[in-house]
Formats: C-alpha cells, structure tokens, sequence
C-alpha cells in the first residue's frame, strides 16, 4: 500500500476516534490551554524545580508513545524543546483513555512535577492532561521526502517536523536578516517600504511578472527591484535608508534562482561605491560574529568544501580582468562570434536569447557562466562596463566604465553595487537606449521611467547603493545546496498526475 493509501486508511480510523471523544463530551480542539511553562525553561531548571516538586503545565506535540502495563511514556515536543512523560495509572483518573484516544502527532496539555526516572532521563510526571488537537493524518515514521526532495518542499511543514537541520537552517536564516537588521540601524539607517505593485518595472535588467488592477483598468508590474522607488525618497532627503523585501521575476529556476526572493537594497546619500565596500565587509563581520557566535571562530565559513575567510580586507579585482583570467577573453576586443564560440568550448547551451543579445550582455554570460564559479573567497569585482549598468555613475578614469561592483562569494553573486547615476540628461539617454533594446525583443531591458527622470531633474545628491539577495547570503552562510532549502515555502512546479 501507498503512502497517501495509508494516511487516507489511518484518517478513517482517527476519525472514528474524533466521534469517540465526542460521545464521551471530550473536546477534540479546545481553544484554550493553561500552559505557563516552555519544555526548554523545565529542563534548564530542572534540579531545582524537581527538588521542590514545583507543579507546572506544558504542551506540545506528541512524538512517540510506548506503555508497559499500567505505565505509559510519552515523548513530548513544543517549540523550544522535548522531554518525556510520564503516565501512570494508580495516579491518574484517566489513564485508560491515553491509550484510547491519543495517537502520534496529537497536541496535549500535560500537568505535573519533574523528576528523574531510574535509567536516569529528565521526566514530567503526570498529574493532569488535556487533549488540545486531535490529528487525522500521522506523522510518517521515516520521512518518505529523504527519497522524493520534492515532496519534501511541497510538504513543508512535515519536513520542518521532522528534520532538525532544516530547522536550524531556518531558524539561522531569521537570525541573519536581525543582524543586518541591527547592523544598519546601529549605523542610522531607515527601514522603509516601497511599493510592490508598481505601473513601470525598473532598477534591474530582468522579465517582470504582468497583472491588472480591474477598478482602475490598469496594466501593473510586480517589482523586479525596490531602487527607483528608494532613489526617490534620496530626491525627498532621506540620507541613509534601506529595505528588506520581496522581488519577483519571470525567470527561471535553478540552485540560486526562485520567481519570489528576498532583497536588502540600501541607499547612503554623500557616499560611493568605494564607502560602500567597507560597510558590507564590516556588515559581513557583524552577521557572522551576531548571527553564529556559537562557532570558534565565526569569520571562517565552510563553503561548499572550500574555507572561506570574511576577515577584511576582501580580494578587489577588474571584471575585465576576471574575464580575462578565467575565460581567454579580452572584453574589449571580443566580438560575440568569438564569445559564443568561448561559451560552445564551455559547454554553455546556446539559446535563441543569447542569439539577440549584444557583445556586452555575452561577456556577462560569461562572467556568470565561466568565471563566477572561481571565485571563492569574498570578493569586489570591480568597474563593470557601462553597457552593463544602466543606472550607475560612469569612472571619471575611463568612461566605458562605471563605478560598480558585485559581491562574489563562494563562487556564487550576492551583491550588486554602485554610485548611482545622478545625472538626469545621461539617465533620461540610458533609459531611452534601453527601451530601444526591449522592442527589439530584449525583455528584461529597463523600461524608460518619465517620472523617475523627472524626480532626478529635482536634483539627487551624490548616493551609494546596494542589493544583496538574502536567500543567497543565507545558502553560502548555511552551507546549503539550493535556494530552496532556505526560503520556508519555495516555488515548486505542479505536480505530474
């Protein structure tokens, strides 16, 4: 028999048990409990409260159950830990209807006072129980999803149950984003909030995802980036302010893609790109030392196999000189004959969207394809062409280049940054080169923003920014295999009949 055969086989019997309870005037989900204690606050007093035989109430979930005669143990588990319980039946009016009415899986209230049993285990002894929700499907016995990863996702909450490490995972993750948290507000940073539903989709080069809003009979845009948005509140006069949210693009999904992602984008006006890497290496420092300050030593992270040092300062290399030294390629010189043959010799499939694309929008292919993967220690790559950077503000050493650079890590991209353009005549040019890209079939060029370039026509001072997408950062500090062990609930394909 299958797996759903015998959930849906078990359900039936749980039910019968539900109508049981029922009868007898038992509630199967009350609404209240008279819990005042976590099991971890128990076990971390344990000797003194089990030497006064201090009364307390817990609950939680049931893991397992065994009896022997008129004694039964059961393993109990809330969010803060698990300990065992200990029924007896000299002691308890309703010590038969354990037996009959609980199963693996159900919620319980239990009261009593803790002491040790004679193998020696930290135990609650029972004076009082409650049930609190009556379970119709059982917990499997050995997580079928090990087998299947992707019902493993799809069943989120069975792996969360009963995979620790996910757990933790998760857990870090939350602690990861307080710390940038704490980091930035420390340094007198804002956490704002933009818009999601936006009329133009800008402030990154990628396909949007298209709605409507029927009232107003308007094409909308799910955000591809916060940035315009967050640029205009620099226009306002907010000097240093960030964002922790939601992005979504139409794209595809692989190790470190998902449609729905996480983004801390931030803006710091009087400041540039350079300033800005010496925030995000002290930032990487807070993390590591807030977010795992368990570990010996936490600016030492295993990644992947490789030990990687975040200690400052990083490895800063030309993007032009990465090509060079990992592809053979001269980024100037090369035309996109030569890099899709460089892309061929590396066994790049070839797409009818790289066949429309220019040389520049190859090389950074390129770079993502061939080079990216060599760069393990946390790195600047700096100067990226202009043709690449839409938005960032032109080197005054060399203007086919701007003032930009990304995070590398572990051979993975994590950041994105740069002076921004302030220019309002050199924008209103780029964007309209841009939108020139997109009717020739580009999807992902930027769209021309009227209001935007009007807003920079106000004046903007001079602004560093910044994105880094969290649920990366959270697969190279965890040491996860893919984007979808750190977001709670990823995007999963339907199922095949």
């Amino acid at each position: 028999m299958n797996f759903m055969a015998t959930q849906d086989k078990i359900k039936k019997l749980r039910i019968k048990k539900l109508e049981s309870l029922k009868k007898v005037g038992w509630d199967g989900y009350p609404a209240q409990t008279k819990r005042d204690t976590e099991i971890a606050a128990a076990l971390n007093n344990f000797d003194a409260w089990s030497k006064e035989e201090r009364k307390i109430v817990i609950a939680g979930r049931i893991m397992s159950m065994r009896g022997q005669g008129g004694i039964a143990f059961v393993d109990l588990r809330d969010g803060s830990g698990s300990i065992q319980l200990v029924f007896k039946k000299d002691s308890l009016k309703d010590f038969d209807r354990v037996g009959e009415f609980l199963d693996i899986g159900d919620f319980i209230e239990a009261g009593g006072y803790l002491f040790k049993t004679q193998r020696g285990e930290d135990s609650l002894f029972i004076e009082s129980w409650k049930l609190l929700t009556k379970t119709l499907r059982p917990l499997p016995s050995e997580w079928y999803g090990l087998k299947d990863v992707e019902e493993r996702f799809r069943r989120r909450y069975l792996d969360l149950i009963l995979n620790d490490d996910v757990k933790k995972r998760l857990v870090l993750r939350s602690k990861i984003i307080q710390a940038i948290r704490d980091f930035l507000n420390s340094y007198g940073f804002l956490e704002v909030e933009t818009p999601i539903l936006q009329t133009l989709p800008g402030g990154a080069l990628a396909k949007p995802f298209q709605t409507k809003l029927n009232a107003l009979n308007m094409d909308l845009y799910l955000r591809i980036a916060p940035e315009l948005y967050l640029k205009r509140l620099i226009v306002a006069g907010f000097e240093k302010i960030y964002e922790i949210g939601r992005n979504f693009r139409n794209e595809g999904m692989d190790r470190s893609h998902n449609p729905e992602f996480t983004m801390l984008e931030l803006y710091w006006a009087y400041q540039d790109y350079e300033g800005l890497m010496i925030l995000v290496e002290d930032m990487f420092a807070f993390i590591l030392n807030n977010a795992f300050s368990q570990t010996k030593n936490p600016l030492l992270v295993n990644i992947n196999g490789n030990l990687v040092n975040f200690k400052k300062p990083w490895l800063r290399l030309e993007f032009k000189e990465v090509i060079r030294k990992y592809a053979g390629l001269d980024a100037d010189k090369a035309e996109a004959k030569e890099i899709l043959e460089k892309m061929k010799e590396h066994k790049i499939e070839i797409t009818k969207e790289h066949k429309k694309q220019d040389k520049w929008e190859l090389i950074d292919e390129v770079y993502k394809k061939i080079c990216l993967p060599n760069l393990i220690q946390p790195t600047f790559v700096i100067h990226l062409p202009a043709a690449l950077s839409p938005l960032a503000k032109l080197r005054t050493e060399n203007k086919e280049e701007v003032q930009r650079f990304l995070i590398a890590i572990g051979g993975m991209e994590a950041g994105n940054a740069f002076s921004e353009l302030n220019d309002p005549l050199d924008q209103d040019a780029r964007f309209r080169e841009q939108e020139k890209k997109r009717r020739a079939g580009n999807e992902e060029a930027s769209r021309y923003d009227k209001d935007f370039v009007e807003a920079l026509e106000y004046g903007m001072p001079p602004t560093a920014g910044i994105g880094i997408g969290l649920d990366r950062l959270v697969i190279l500090l965890t040491n996860a295999e893919n984007i979808k062990e750190v977001i709670f609930f990823p995007f999963m394909r339907k199922r095949e009949k």
